[in-house]
């Protein structure tokens, strides 16, 4: 399934800067929509108010390129209240309430060409995706030291090889020098180049990041250096690019391994000269800004293969900072993961507090985290999204990180004694059996429709629920099911 990137969704109904939303541009609300598709996880954030369009086509907001969706599947209308709209999608579009507490069982709704008001936390399934709607992450705070796991906006930084990083960055945050972050993705250098300004004697003036990799070159060069009025074809106001807006700050730019070779050399000149002509313009202007440059690329094979420039790897390379990744921070594990479950509740307004087993916690322990702490993020929120109870189990942890693990069946478990952290096995499972049992209710009924609509044609059944019909087979055999003969009604 592929998720569509948010600058190609738009918003229905909304004004123009609602609609440039999703692609970072106008104001936002303080909610995102997350779809969760198997271990995938992408938010989008969601307008101040509007319909926000969700289905397989492009046409979407929200674009869910999956066979189990269709062309316009539902829309979520967000205002003083939050309300999912069915569009008489073939797969349907269920409801489930958030289970935060120990002991409630989970229920399930469907609706069919209806509307129903829906909370933060809530749970959708539309064909055979799951999305909800949670509170924007709070911002992230560059100090740790004397603060709980789990507070709001805390950086972990307990592993000695952290502490050592974090410690000369802010040796070099007091001096005008230029820094450039080096890590695999994901390990956490908008963090530490967020730190490195807020302790630097610019913190009172602004912190500005672009992702050199997520523009063309065109649109990079008009974000940094701005253009005049008349300058280009759609240019009807000058507009001060990055360099100017991040006067008396700190630039931050993200995977600066990508910027084009062009794009380079002009940079080159704003880092000699600290001045920027922006496009269409005759004279430069001064700026004053301390630059912090990060990539995940091994910037001197680059520039020995001629895909960077030396002199602009130089002038970066004021100082450089290494970032660990993850798999070799074992003591940051635990207290962030702690971090990430608190963070998740909070978004998602879980009124009980959410924790984790020791099995999956075992099972987060020995995974390798090649995404580092973007990808263990995901993965907390995605299990406190989706799990049944007050307690985070190996079967809500994605297939990615918990290889070779048997998932619990639809069977009662075996009785098991109760930990102090636990509640009663009976109450829990019993709330684990009644949320799995409506799900296969659900999906054989889904089934049943399918094949009474493609006059029991199994091959168009199983392209109609998006699934393989060898799969479908499969679950004919498991919800008894008899398998229609081809022209029959099942």
């Amino acid at each position: 399934m592929r998720v569509a990137s948010a600058d190609v969704c738009r918003v229905e109904g909304s004004s123009s800067a609602q609609q440039q939303n999703l692609s970072g541009n106008g104001p936002r609300s303080a909610l995102q929509l997350v779809v969760f598709w198997k271990d995938e996880l992408r938010p989008f954030g969601l307008p101040a108010r509007g319909k926000v369009t969700i289905g397989r086509s492009k046409e979407n907001m929200v674009c869910i390129d999956h066979g189990s969706v269709s062309r316009r599947h539902a829309v979520l209308h967000v205002g003083e209240q939050l309300v999912i709209e069915d569009l008489g999608a073939s797969n349907g579009t269920f409801l489930a309430g958030p289970t935060a507490a120990a002991g409630q069982t989970a229920s399930m709704r469907q609706l069919q060409r209806e509307s129903a008001e829906i909370a933060v936390g809530d749970t959708v399934t539309i064909g055979a995706v799951t999305f909800l709607v949670r509170r924007a992450p709070e911002s992230i705070s560059p100090l740790s030291e004397g603060l709980e796991p789990g507070a709001p906006g805390v950086v972990i930084v307990r592993d000695p090889k952290m502490r050592a990083v974090y410690a000369q960055a802010e040796l070099v945050a007091r001096a005008p020098i230029t820094v450039i972050v080096l890590g695999e993705t994901g390990v956490g250098k908008e963090v530490l180049a967020r730190a490195i300004h807020a302790r630097s004697p610019r913190a009172a003036g602004p912190f500005l990041g672009i992702n050199c990799a997520a523009l063309s070159e065109s649109l990079l060069e008009a974000e940094l250096f701005g253009h005049e009025k008349g300058a280009f074809t759609g240019a009807l106001q000058a507009r001060a690019g990055l360099f100017e807006a991040a006067n008396g700050g700190t630039l931050f730019l993200d995977e600066v391994g990508e910027l084009p070779s062009a794009t380079q050399v002009k940079l080159l000149r704003v880092l000699e000269d600290r001045t920027v002509l922006r496009i269409g313009a005759r004279s430069p202007r001064p700026i004053d800004v301390r630059f912090v440059a990060a990539t995940n690329r091994d910037l001197e094979a680059e520039v020995a293969a001629g895909r960077f420039r030396q002199d602009l790897f130089f002038r970066l390379n004021g100082v450089s900072l290494t970032i660990p990744p993850l798999r070799e921070r074992p003591e940051d594990l635990d207290a962030l993961i702690s971090t990430f479950v608190a963070s998740a509740c909070r978004q998602m307004d879980r009124q009980v507090a959410v924790t984790v087993s020791a099995e999956a916690l075992s099972i987060l322990r020995v995974h390798s985290w090649p995404g580092n702490l973007r990808e263990l993020r995901n993965v907390i929120e995605r299990a406190v999204a989706l799990c049944a109870g007050a307690i985070i189990t190996p079967d809500d942890l994605p297939g990615s990180v918990r290889p070779g693990y048997v998932a619990v069946s639809s069977a009662p478990p075996a009785p098991r004694a109760p930990t102090s952290s636990e509640p009663p096995p009976t109450t829990r499972d019993l709330q684990l059996d009644r949320f799995r049992d409506e799900i296969r209710s659900l999906e054989r009924i889904r089934i049943t429709e399918a094949l009474n609509r493609c006059q029991g044609n199994q091959t168009q059944a199983a392209k109609l629920l998006g699934i393989s019909r060898r799969t479908l087979v499969t679950r004919l055999g498991e919800f008894g099911l008899p398998r229609p003969r081809k022209g029959s009604r099942s």
